[in-house]
């Protein structure tokens, strides 16, 4: 009997308005017409969608499981498994679901992660710079620069917030009202406001 094979992980990553979200259900979308079993999740701090659906910036949206701790996307392993899970906003569910993708994969699951790579301070953003590392396949988008147009590799908060539950987390849900996609030259607010 040949054993099972394992599942492959894709990382789609990248700053706020990459379309992170938008690629993530183009390969869901196209999976289901190869006839595969997907399963969508996102993270229950994203309800813009609502509570049972992601919903990208530009509007589309499809039914998903919203979840809030990693652990939940074991209960993916009972039957009737399915041959790929897509999860939004993986961030959100921090580095704990590092392990639990492991698990997935072992399973012959294959994973597509969508998330932010990188904080609105500019820093890496775990795990995704984890999981980027373990992947058979990276996809890093970028945005367009408010500012100048140029190529966007990072995104600010636009809203000061100084709740020590959003310093110490880094997370707060948002759009166009609270973000911005910059480029490396004008990623820090102040300095964009001098050129």
């Amino acid at each position: 009997m040949r054993p099972m094979e394992a599942g492959r992980l894709h990382v789609i990553a990248g700053p706020m308005f990459a379309g992170k979200t938008e690629e993530l259900l183009r390969r869901v979308h196209r999976a289901r017409l190869a006839g595969l079993q997907v399963e969508v999740v996102g993270h229950r701090l994203d309800d813009r969608g609502g509570a049972d659906r992601l919903h990208t910036h530009v509007g589309r949206s499809t039914p998903a499981r919203m979840l809030s701790v990693a652990d939940d996307l074991l209960d993916l392993l009972a039957d009737p498994r399915p041959d790929i899970l897509a999860i939004d906003e993986a961030q959100f569910f921090g580095p704990p679901i590092v392990p639990v993708i492991a698990r997935l994969l072992e399973a012959g699951i294959q994973v597509e992660v969508a998330g932010l790579c990188v904080t609105y301070e500019g820093g890496p953003f775990e795990p995704l710079p984890t999981l980027m590392a373990v992947a058979e396949e990276v996809m890093k988008l970028t945005a367009v620069c408010t500012v100048c147009g140029a190529e966007a590799a990072f995104h600010v908060r636009l809203i000061a917030d100084d709740s020590e539950a959003l310093r110490a987390t880094a997370a707060q849900v948002g759009g166009a009202e609270s973000y911005q996609a910059r480029c490396r030259r004008h990623r820090h607010p102040v300095a964009a406001a001098l050129r």
